[in-house]
């Protein structure tokens, strides 16, 4: 069967597209969740939407899994391969198709790099607004079946505020548009459907996003705290007082050590934590908002404001805020990054009490997360060569998560449920949503062979897992912890 599917997709794509040497698949055998790791049977190469087409149909036919595939820099294992099925990889979807200045749009190919966007239009003084922190690498197709956000998401949205128009191949090969190249369109929102959708639905091919002009004015505070808990209370004072930054993240004292020895930034090393608080718009609502901001964080015991002086100390204040993920790597041999999203009033409690569960578990717990929209981002550092350690580091991440449920929040932001999720789906929801989900699934993928096995855990999975009472009388889980 195995030389049967090669030789098939071989008629499609060529035989240079079909990768299926052990040492071609490799790369392809997980995404930036690197503790799950399995290899397809071959990765398909595509070149054309008309190759997806029928590569689909082929599938369908013979109902082989098919796992999407862009950057590969997923964090929930989102793109990890059946060994039973293939890797269709869009990399070779990369260009931006077409700009639209007037309406401030442009059609893309999912393999276009998020960056690639904004820097395609900047001479015409606009961008494309979510910018996750692998914005260099990722690509938009993913970002798109993640429904990624990144620092200005709080202002400017998630990547489903930002998409008008995706176009999908289903399961059976057919090419079907989603949305709108206008500001609405006709029918169910399954634009809304597509977009967080993890590659269970279809296979994106292009995708229309918006563009919007670059601010008159934008200016940059790093506000120093001695404290996490007036850390979190200068964020509710700020969103309270109805100012919305552009742009306001936390980092917690070991992630400032590292992002600071990483690329010597200047950032305070004693802090107990920073905020950055962007702010943009005209020049008079900046002076404004940042005077505004100034007061709200002295009020709530800023030790040290300090105004990034130009725009190059800006980009360097952000800079270290976009390498926490990689300068946290430098000090520990391997990390697991969680992504929880929480109430904003809660982010004191929650950060103490994973403070207290990292001493329970003796792991070192790194925070660097979202603060205006509660989207936390918890990296906790272990050995994966100790035997044993990777499955502490779950049961302390799976606690992270219930925390971030008891509380009001979910168990994701924006890096997606993929594989790592599965079971704490079955805390998030009711058995009645999840059956709603499945019954989605099969109204787009009747055989199930897109990206089978993720997001959507089955009934039975929740009962081995301990969560069905959840489900039926709709409590917290016992085991829980209550603020």
């Amino acid at each position: 069967m195995q030389k049967f599917i090669i030789r098939s997709l071989q008629k499609i794509v060529t035989k240079k597209n079909v990768l299926q040497e052990r040492c071609e698949l490799v790369p392809y055998e997980c995404d930036a969740l690197t503790a799950f790791r399995a290899l397809p049977i071959a990765v398909v190469l595509a070149e054309t939407v008309e190759q997806i087409q029928e590569v689909m149909c082929f599938c369908q036919q013979h109902k082989i899994p098919v796992v999407s595939r862009g950057a590969g820099t997923g964090l929930s294992g989102g793109v990890l391969p059946c060994e039973d099925g293939i890797v269709l990889s869009l990399a070779k979807f990369n260009r931006i198709i077409a700009v639209d200045l007037q309406n401030r749009t442009a059609r893309v190919e999912p393999g276009v790099r998020n960056i690639s966007i904004s820097q395609a239009v900047e001479s015409d003084n606009l961008y494309y607004a979510p910018d996750p922190s692998s914005q260099l690498a990722c690509t938009i197709g993913g970002n798109v079946a993640e429904n990624a956000g990144g620092v200005h998401c709080l202002k400017y949205g998630l990547t489903v505020n930002n998409v008008l128009q995706v176009k999908i191949v289903t399961a059976k090969g057919e090419l079907v548009t989603l949305g709108s190249q206008a500001l609405d369109a006709p029918g169910y929102d399954l634009l809304a459907v597509i977009t967080g959708s993890e590659g269970m639905l279809g296979i994106i091919v292009e995708v229309t996003v918006k563009l919007l002009p670059i601010p008159e004015c934008t200016k940059v505070l790093m506000v120093t705290f001695d404290s996490v808990a007036k850390t979190g209370d200068a964020v509710t004072k700020i969103i309270s007082k109805g100012i919305i930054p552009a742009g306001l993240e936390m980092m917690d004292n070991m992630t400032i050590r590292a992002a600071e020895d990483f690329l010597h930034i200047g950032y305070p090393i004693d802090a107990t934590a920073i905020l950055l608080c962007e702010l943009d718009g005209t020049l008079a609502e900046v002076e404004q908002a940042i005077n505004e901001v100034s007061l709200l964080c002295k009020e709530a015991g800023a030790i040290e404001i300090k105004l990034a002086k130009d725009e190059d100390e800006r980009k360097l204040f952000w800079a270290g805020r976009k390498a926490a993920f990689p300068a946290v790597g430098r000090i520990s041999p391997d990390y697991y990054c969680l992504d929880g999203t929480i109430k904003r009033k809660y982010l004191a409690e929650v950060l103490q009490k994973i403070d207290s569960l990292s001493d329970e578990y003796q792991l070192k717990v790194a925070n660097v997360f979202h603060a205006g929209d509660g989207n936390l981002h918890p990296m906790v550092l272990y050995d994966a060569n100790k035997p044993g350690e990777f499955e502490r580091v779950e049961e302390l991440g799976g606690k992270i998560l219930e925390l971030c449920i008891a509380v009001g929040g979910t168990i994701t932001g924006e890096h997606g449920v993929g594989v790592e999720k599965l079971n704490h789906m079955c805390l998030q929801f009711s058995s009645g949503e999840l059956e709603q989900f499945h019954a989605l699934k099969r109204a787009f993928d009747p055989d199930g062979i897109l990206n089978p096995g993720k997001v959507i855990p089955t009934l039975h999975r929740c009962a081995e897992f301990g969560a069905m009472h959840v489900h039926d009388n709709k409590l917290p889980h016992p085991d829980i912890p209550r603020f």
